[in-house]
C-alpha cells in the first residue's frame, strides 16, 4: 500500500493540534500558548486506501528559525520533504498567517491551506472568499472550524485528492501490505 507523509504547519494557536487529533483519532493535549507543541507528534490515518502519517509540527511564525519551534518546523519541511504540508491558518488573523504561507510556497513543497476558525472570523464580520484565496495562492483552500468539528470531512477529502494527484514515485514511503 502506498504511504504518504503529511505535515501540519502554521502559527501557534491556529488549531493544528485540534486538526491533528480529529484526523488521527489521537488525543494530543492542546493549549492556548506559544510553544505548546515543541516536539514531533505523529499519528496515522487511512485515506482512500493510502496509509498517511500526519506530523503535528510546533507552531511557528516563519521558517526563519529564530526560535526552537521555528527551527524544528523548518528542518522537518526542508529535510524530510513531506509529500504534503497542510498550512493551518487562523481565518480571523489571515494577514499575519499568510506570511508563513508565502514562505511554504517558496519551498516548493505541495501545499494545502486549512483556513481554520472560520466561525470566529464570521462573528468578527470577516468574510473570506476561499475560491479567490485559492486562486491567488495557487493551492487548494479548505474552510473549517475544527474546534466545532465543522469542515473536517471536506479537509479529509481535499487531503485525499491532493495526495492522489501526486506522482506515485513522489510519495515518501511504501509500506509492506
Amino acid at each position: 500500500m502506498a504511504a504518504a507523509l503529511v505535515a501540519l504547519a502554521g502559527n501557534p494557536n491556529v488549531g493544528k493540534s485540534t486538526i491533528f487529533n480529529a484526523l488521527t483519532g489521537l488525543n494530543q493535549h492542546t493549549g492556548n500558548w506559544p510553544g505548546k507543541t515543541v516536539e514531533r507528534k505523529e499519528g496515522r490515518l487511512t485515506l482512500k486506501g493510502m496509509a498517511v502519517t500526519v506530523v503535528d509540527l510546533p507552531g511557528a511564525y516563519s521558517l526563519a528559525a529564530r526560535s526552537l519551534e521555528e527551527q524544528i518546523a523548518r528542518d522537518f519541511i526542508v529535510r524530510e520533504r513531506p509529500d504534503l504540508v497542510v498550512n493551518v491558518v487562523d481565518a480571523a488573523n489571515l494577514e499575519r498567517n499568510l506570511y508563513m504561507t508565502a514562505q511554504l510556497l517558496e519551498t516548493g513543497v505541495p501545499l494545502l491551506v486549512a483556513l481554520n476558525m472560520i466561525d470566529i472570523a464570521k462573528t468578527r464580520g470577516i468574510t473570506i472568499h476561499t475560491a479567490a484565496l485559492a486562486d491567488g495562492l495557487g493551492v487548494p483552500v479548505v474552510a473549517l472550524a475544527a474546534g466545532r468539528g465543522e469542515g473536517l470531512s471536506a479537509l479529509k477529502a481535499a487531503l485525499a485528492e491532493r495526495l492522489a494527484a501526486l506522482p506515485k514515485n513522489k510519495l515518501a514511503r511504501e509500506v509492506a501490505v
